[in-house]
């Protein structure tokens, strides 16, 4: 029988690779290599060095290499990383004149293995890292499950020695290997992604506030009073390293600048910082190629991070830089406004503005972590904090009754950032928008666009108002009330639920109209909308609390007419 002359033994760590791998290679007479021992000698340094310096992105580069060295060998046994196989690319490698087994045991054999190493040396499993390795044994293979049971066979090692596994292996390959290779289909099987989730490249942290798990990446988002300084910490946990590339608005770093330098360099960052004007005007292409300029200038490379520190503009600038930069750079939100931890910087929507249109030229880029420090927000323009509450409002509206009940029954509380009673509120706001996102990514399936209530109106009126006049949380609390309004006037939402809503917007100091801006230049910046579909735009509308309707059949002369009493300027 044609026999493939190749092994490779995927699985988690503590499965007993390594050990297998050299028991088979005896057997046969073929050579032994262990993936991790050629990325040491190829980085000349220690794996959580990698890690810790240079990045997991930069390590899972140096693997890439390493496993396409070692698959044009023949008789060789290969022992690969646990997490080597959620790359598509890797897979196509490994399968292809290779027979691919899968060595699998339950999460407590696998701490019990790895417990004495552990124990030695904390830091030599940097995706263990933390204080509970079980929870995140746990979360990182249900994550990996996928990947690996595309194997061509897979061995149960929990109560079996080494030499046992080893000729359960030897087994497979003698009778299984030649027909797992020549079936129809393999090579394309082993190389799509699985229907779900990707893997992600951090770390789960048990004590994140939720966490996104989008088709593309997952990632934490932490929520708390006084997370500034675990920020380095936090990038550690998400294996980055090496260089951080702070991207902040000149008055945010004013006030915060030297607490996130400091956290990123006590935890082994470098730091360079670039700052951009305050407000909605930077955002466009020229500061981003301005940028651009910057990173070229500090040989940014693939694998290091930025760190975009500030507010809405800056989540979507330095988020539409990290997406567009060398294919891809790492992101990591630090909101400091209300707007940004609710909205911005939870989602992955990355941007800059087009003169005719907000947000118009952009992408999806998740980051890789988000943090927000509720604590910060005490220092904040009172005008800025309130417009922030309209995101957290319109969540409750179109999502939550028992948040929408939290905040009229905290308003005072929330107003001036009672810590407790404002990170209750926060965190539960971030995690109704990370549900949405997780579930539809790319408003593919209509999920996501109920996250746009208010914001059809309310991106018209900025940009009727040149992004100068009203901030987009102002914006967005007078586009609900005329969302409300049009669904009063079309007979979809009762009239008591729409004084409910305007007057919780009011309580929160939110306008409910914007009087003097150009009527036409927002009808017109409408019609640009980037929900628009086949010419109509989509409407978000509410039928009660908690329910919305997606509408394409808003007459335009009801458009009109509330866009203009919006508008008007009264005595």
């Amino acid at each position: 029988m044609n026999r493939p002359r190749r092994i490779i033994l995927t699985g988690f760590s503590g499965t007993g690779k390594t050990k297998v791998a050299r028991l088979l290679a005896d057997r046969l007479g073929w050579q032994a290599v262990d993936t991790d021992d050629l990325i040491i000698q190829r980085a000349a340094k220690p794996i959580p060095d990698i890690f810790a310096q240079d990045g997991e992105e930069h390590f899972r580069r140096i693997e890439r290499d390493a496993l396409t060295d070692v698959c044009h060998r023949p008789r060789i046994v290969i022992g690969i990383g646990g997490g080597a196989n959620v790359s598509g690319e890797n897979r196509r490698i490994m399968a292809d004149g290779g027979f691919v087994v899968c060595l699998e045991a339950r999460p407590e054999t696998i701490l019990q293995r790895l417990r004495p190493q552990l124990k030695r040396d904390p830091k030599a499993r940097p995706m263990l890292a933390g204080p509970d390795p079980l929870a995140r044994i746990r979360e990182l293979k249900a994550l990996r499950a996928p990947f690996y049971a595309l194997a061509d066979y897979t061995v149960h090692t929990d109560g079996l020695s080494p030499e046992q596994v080893a000729e359960e292996v030897l087994r497979a390959w003698r009778r299984l290997s030649a027909a797992a290779l020549a079936a129809e289909g393999r090579l394309a099987a082993f190389t799509a992604d699985p229907a779900v989730a990707a893997a992600a490249p951090y770390r789960p942290s048990s004590d994140a506030t939720c966490v996104v798990r989008a088709a593309s990446a997952s990632y934490p988002v932490f929520v708390s009073w006084g997370a500034l300084p675990d920020l380095g910490r936090r990038l550690t946990q998400a294996g980055l390293g090496g260089r951080a590339f702070l991207i902040a608005d000149a008055n945010v770093h004013e006030r915060w600048g030297a607490a996130a330098e400091e956290a990123l360099s006590s935890a082994g960052f470098g730091v360079a910082v670039y700052l951009v004007p305050a407000g909605e005007p930077s955002k466009t292409l020229e500061t981003a190629a301005a940028i651009y300029d910057w990173l070229v200038a500090q040989r940014a490379e693939r694998g290091e991070a930025i760190v975009a520190l500030g507010g809405g503009m800056v989540c979507d600038l330095a988020g539409f830089v990290a997406a567009t930069f060398a294919r891809g750079l790492p992101l990591v939100h630090i909101p400091t406004s209300l707007l940004a931890m609710v909205d911005a910087a939870v989602g992955g929507k990355v941007a800059v503005d087009h003169p005719q249109a907000k947000n118009l030229i952009g992408a999806f880029y998740q980051p890789r972590l988000v943090l927000a420090d509720v604590s910060v927000l005490q220092t904040l323009p009172p005008r800025e904090l309130t417009a922030g509450w309209a995101e957290v409002i319109k969540h409750a509206l179109i999502m939550d009754e028992e948040l929408l009940r939290l905040l009229e029954d905290n308003a005072e509380a929330a107003l001036r950032l009672d810590p407790e009673v404002a990170e209750r509120v926060i965190g539960r706001s971030v995690a109704l928008k990370s549900a949405v996102v997780s579930e539809d990514e790319r408003e593919e399936t209509g999920r996501r666009t109920i996250l746009n209530y208010g914001h059809t109106i309310g991106h018209g009126l900025e940009t009727a108002a040149g992004y100068a006049g009203l901030l987009h949380g102002e914006a967005v609390a007078v586009g609900m009330s005329g969302a409300a309004r049009i669904a009063v006037r079309l007979g979809m939402l009762p009239l008591a639920v729409a004084q409910r809503q305007d007057t919780l917007l009011a309580r929160f100091g939110l306008p409910l109209c914007a009087p003097g801006v150009d009527v036409q230049k927002a009808l017109a910046a409408m019609a640009l909308d980037k929900k628009a579909q086949g010419g109509a735009v989509r409407w978000v509308l509410l039928e009660d609390v908690g329910r919305t309707v997606i509408r394409r059949d808003v007459p335009p002369s009801l458009i009109e007419e509330v866009v203009a009493d919006l508008t008007t300027v009264r005595p």
